[in-house]
């Protein structure tokens, strides 16, 4: 009979805890943006103290970074949630294009603090950072995999699509004014970087 490995409830709780804590800090940006988040807010709503949430946060730069890590976190689970056709191409690159534009759309503080200097100050701390940097890597891969070149051509790609989505939601938030124009941004790319291929779109 193989023995049950002993639970650390107390860790367990202070985990849950900080879960609760952070979730209460998105539910503030969401209602009344980034900046607006206080602590004094964030302990009303988890029945807290202000003083009693230093005690599993430092500081609110500290929540903002579990935040941060949290959101790169939910990114990279949904693009390995991604199947891919079998054969990198252009189709690959489309797929990763619509979730990116989809999950950025979907959540906009939690856009603003992952790609945007929304709060002054906040620089995420190395551990969380190199979340997002793993991230990119393997969207990286998947585009190299496909016949993109070089740091030049991946820096075009994030440029494009990162003003796409800004474009999204400054003037057609909830819309899809933007995200219709995915398959031809992508193909006009295609084209401009030499990734091999039939094209996306039937019309041509």
């Amino acid at each position: 009979m193989s023995a049950i490995p002993n639970r650390d409830r107390r860790a367990e709780r202070r985990e849950a805890t900080r879960r609760e804590i952070v979730d209460a800090a998105w539910e503030v940006a969401r209602e009344s943006g980034l900046s607006q988040i206080t602590l004094r807010e964030i302990a009303r709503r988890v029945g807290m103290r202000s003083p009693s949430l230093y005690s599993h946060f430092d500081s609110k730069n500290a929540i903002y970074d579990a935040m941060f890590a949290q959101a790169y976190s939910d990114l990279r689970r949904a693009f390995n949630a991604l199947e891919l056709p079998a054969e990198p191409g252009r189709r690959s690159l489309l797929m990763v294009a619509e979730l990116f534009f989809d999950f950025a759309v979907a959540d906009l503080p939690r856009y603003q603090l992952m790609n945007q200097r929304t709060i002054p100050g906040f620089t995420p701390a190395e551990e969380s950072f190199a979340i997002s940097r793993d991230g990119f890597e393997e969207m990286a891969a998947v585009m190299r995999a496909a016949g993109v070149g070089g740091q030049d051509d991946l820096d075009l790609w994030t440029g494009i699509l990162s003003g796409f989505v800004d474009q999204q939601l400054a003037n057609d938030p909830g819309g899809t004014r933007w995200r219709r124009q995915l398959l031809r941004v992508v193909e006009m790319y295609c084209d401009e970087v030499g990734v091999p291929g039939p094209p996306l779109r039937s019309d041509r």
